[in-house]
């Protein structure tokens, strides 16, 4: 197998670096690259400027407004991007309802739905998990009663990322409870402005509101919202997982913040010598790095096994559990890299350290999550052992 880009394809990478530095505001780029959170409309900007290139819907056939890209090229979008400083685009509607939507919906989903996800005009979140039902989501418990050509919903989801944005959320919903749990599901889109639905935030312990909590009391939703076949959903549901745990690897954005940590640790001092040339702190770097290297070249064996575009299988468990402890061990050496200076202030003009530094914190709490989300990773490691058990 050769993992070396063809002329062709390097090519396509200095036009994706040509356009990214010429197209991305600065304002977003400065954030990005230093660890700042960035806004709703930072996200959206981006997207519209890549969708007025043609280049909104990165993973998408052409036939569904997309750029037709094959696996390397994708993989090549991302990694200029986020070396760039660009934002990750959003997964929620490119990654994960679009797909579902492109191969399990009818035609006239397919032609109100994917148009505006390519676009950026609607913003989607992801209803899965539910309190008691994360690992275990096939004991969701948010029912869908069908009543003529609608079904009623009622129940709660939880850690639903940027709710509070959200135009759109895709909902495992239970339309029988009497068969298998597994059986007894169904995957409905359902319209965030619906009367009945409440969004609730959780700020999280790094003091932002990234998540949320939405409760369905009488949520009415429209029969030709069900995606495909009622009780079928999940099939879906692991289709589009697949998807999401590659997305969650997030290569390009570990290269970047690599580099970012480097920066910091060289511009750090211990001892009267930068902390990057310390043996110890040295040596974390270069075992994070040497660990990024092989989950690039794994990345890309995967990207050229996908000439045939066939759902993600065990390797997405793969990448998605080291693609997620290497992300957390580059905000985590980055904290320690400031030590007591990544605290959050409590008051101002309490900083005597960089200006960055106190963000670092709240960076590494964030990233507590990565290997929760998407599937634990012990999860991950249970499929990946079935999968080679039945060898």
């Amino acid at each position: 197998m050769d993992l070396n880009f063809t002329p062709e394809e390097q090519a396509f990478r200095e036009e994706v670096r040509a356009f990214v530095h010429q197209g991305l505001p600065p304002e977003i780029r400065r954030k990005v690259l230093n660890g700042v959170p960035i806004s709703r409309d930072d996200h959206i900007a981006w997207h519209r400027i890549l969708g007025a290139h043609g280049w909104g819907a990165p993973s998408w056939p052409t036939n569904f407004g997309g750029t037709g890209w094959d696996p390397v090229r994708e993989y090549i979008f991302e990694e200029e991007s986020a070396s760039s400083g660009a934002p990750r685009l959003l997964p929620f509607g490119l990654r994960m309802v679009g797909p579902v939507i492109m191969t399990f919906g009818d035609v006239a989903q397919q032609q109100r739905f994917l148009p505006r996800i390519a676009s950026a005009e609607d913003w989607w979140c992801q209803g899965y998990s539910e309190p008691g039902s994360g690992s275990d989501l096939a004991s969701l418990k948010t029912s869908a009663i069908r009543e003529g050509n609608e079904y009623v919903v009622n129940g709660q989801k939880t850690w639903i990322t940027l709710a509070q944005h959200a135009d759109w959320i895709f909902c495992l919903v239970r339309t029988d409870p009497r068969v298998k749990a597994q059986a007894g599901i169904s995957f409905l889109l359902i319209d965030m402005k619906s009367p009945g639905i409440t969004v609730r935030p959780i700020i999280t312990m790094d003091g932002g509101h990234e998540v949320n909590e939405v409760w369905f009391e009488d949520v009415r939703v429209p029969i030709e919202n069900l995606v495909g076949e009622e009780n079928s959903g999940w099939t879906y549901a692991k289709f589009l997982l697949g998807h999401e745990r590659t997305n969650i690897a997030g290569v390009g954005g570990s290269k970047r913040e690599l580099q970012r940590l480097k920066n910091i640790a060289a511009s750090e001092r211990k001892h009267g010598k930068p902390l990057l040339e310390d043996p110890w702190f040295g040596a974390r770097v270069a075992q994070v790095e040497i660990e990024l290297m092989a989950l690039e070249i794994t990345s890309l064996r995967v990207v050229s096994a996908d000439a045939a575009r066939k759902a993600p299988g065990p390797e997405a468990s793969l990448l998605k559990i080291k693609g997620t402890e290497i992300q957390q061990a580059l905000s985590e050496l980055m904290m320690q890299a400031v030590g007591p200076y990544a605290l959050p202030l409590q008051d101002e003009g309490e900083a005597a350290g960089p200006a960055y530094a106190p963000q670092l914190a709240a960076t590494y709490c964030n990233f507590r999550k990565t290997s929760i989300y998407g599937g634990s990773n012990e999860i991950q490691k249970n499929i990946i052992s079935q999968w080679l058990l039945r060898l």
